[in-house]
């Protein structure tokens, strides 16, 4: 997809962070916008904002995991649009906390955000988008769909499968002239960290530096040059290319770095039971 001027874009997630970004870009750009969010005052405020800048945006408040509530989303912009040419699953959620202590509603919640909705909708939308001329599909997959680590399992399942369901269109599309890109960035300085579920109610979920992030911006504006390059893959920040690099190159040393982490915070929890275990006696 070369220009974005008279097409019209299904974004998932576009109330907040990257979403929104990508949103100002589209409308930049003269894409017209068909605009999906759980937050449907963050849709009424991007809208407005939106405004100056001529294109049509349609509004559709809806919880991805409620599965009619996406099929009815889908039917009413595929209505009220004469086309959709460009389809972004960007909405997704976290959870961070031990795998062995979250429930199967836990479980359901982010894998139905991250992935069965995406699907769901993709494959509502593929009819449509295979009638339009370079159309495109984008999935915002993150390097924790690349390389995993600890506390964040259901995030990381849900984002390796992302991948690995974007792969899987291209190869079967690619050749019908569909585009189709998976988007990874590294941290990005979005509400993700903070509006994660945690797992344990006395901890916070722990934010990645400032320095080691992309901001949303970035990531929007690499996106779009992704999609008008037709790119397969897109590691955005020097820590998702550093990931990337080391586990195919060297995945033996962050078992290392894992291992040696796992250990110092079980001699920290040990020493922090054996302290209470003296406290309780003292007493």
């Amino acid at each position: 997809m070369q220009q974005f001027q008279g097409r019209t874009a299904f974004l998932t997630g576009a109330a907040s962070g990257i979403g929104r970004c990508l949103a100002i870009e589209l409308a930049q750009a003269g894409c017209n916008l068909c605009l999906v969010d759980v937050n449907s005052e963050g849709l009424k405020q991007l809208a407005a904002e939106l405004a100056p800048t001529g294109v049509r945006v349609l509004l559709f408040p809806c919880d991805l995991t409620n599965r009619q509530a996406v099929s009815a989303t889908v039917a009413s912009a595929l209505h009220q649009t004469s086309s959709l040419d460009l389809l972004i699953n960007n909405a997704g959620v976290a959870y961070y906390g031990p795998t062995d202590q979250m429930t199967q509603a836990q479980w359901d919640w982010l894998l139905t955000i991250n992935l069965l909705a995406p699907i769901q909708i993709t494959r509502e939308l593929l009819p449509t988008l295979l009638q339009r001329p370079d159309a495109h599909i984008v999935n915002m997959c993150s390097i924790s769909g690349l390389v995993a680590g600890g506390r964040f399992s259901a995030y990381h399942t849900s984002k390796f499968g992302l991948i690995g369901f974007t792969e899987s269109l291209r190869a079967e599309y690619g050749r019908r002239g569909l585009g189709v890109t998976a988007i990874c960035p590294g941290p990005v300085l979005t509400n993700l960290y903070d509006s994660a579920a945690s797992g344990r109610a006395d901890q916070k979920v722990p934010s990645p530096p400032k320095w080691m992030c992309a901001t949303p911006e970035r990531v929007a504006k690499l996106t779009l040059k992704a999609i008008r390059k037709d790119k397969r893959q897109v590691l955005i920040t020097p820590t998702a290319h550093a990931l990337f690099q080391l586990k195919r190159f060297a995945p033996w040393l962050l078992d290392v770095v894992n291992r040696f982490s796992r250990s110092g915070r079980k001699k920290r929890q040990l020493a922090q039971q054996a302290a209470k275990v003296a406290q309780r006696r003292a007493a």
